[in-house]
């Protein structure tokens, strides 16, 4: 069974974010092993210079670099990371585990995203849209994307 883990910086607030994230934690473990591991976030001045903005980036990376396993197949979130419809994600994700990765960690930054040392560690940066979506949502939107990819690689209904 394949290991995902969901590398993310801050604390689900929201309790309906948490339930949502719970729910799709469970779907999921007739499919794979989920772990999501939060680390620290850094407070973000409502406008950060662009010397701020590197400290909290750098800060975060350090964090979440820790968690990267050497062996793991790396997906960063990133706004212009390359885009899939759901099949093209179920395909997508099929292909790397029959490459040989049983382990694939996906990140989320924080609000200002990732330092540019994540994202050239990774072995795919991903995009779920043009739009900016809050990041405590994308972790839900992340885990709903993975059950339905699942779903389709298994020729089980899922919602068009």
């Amino acid at each position: 069974m394949v290991k995902i883990d969901i590398l993310c910086v801050g604390k689900l607030k929201e309790s309906y974010l948490r339930e949502g994230v719970s729910e799709y934690e469970k779907r999921l473990r007739r499919y794979c092993s989920l772990q999501i591991i939060e680390v620290a976030d850094e407070k973000t001045p409502d406008d950060p210079s662009e010397r701020e903005r590197n400290l909290i980036l750098e800060k975060e990376a350090e964090r979440l670099s820790g968690r990267i396993e050497e062996r793991a197949y790396v997906i960063a979130l990133a706004i212009d990371g390359k885009q899939f419809d759901s099949v093209g994600l179920s395909e997508k994700l099929q292909t790397v585990m029959s490459d040989g990765y049983g382990y694939i960690q996906f990140v989320i930054g924080g609000s200002l995203g990732l330092h540019k040392s994540l994202l050239q560690r990774a072995n795919l940066k991903l995009s779920f849209s043009k739009l900016t979506f809050p990041h405590q949502l994308m972790r839900m939107i992340l885990a709903e994307q993975l059950y339905r990819s699942f779903r389709i690689a298994a020729g089980e209904p899922y919602h068009k």
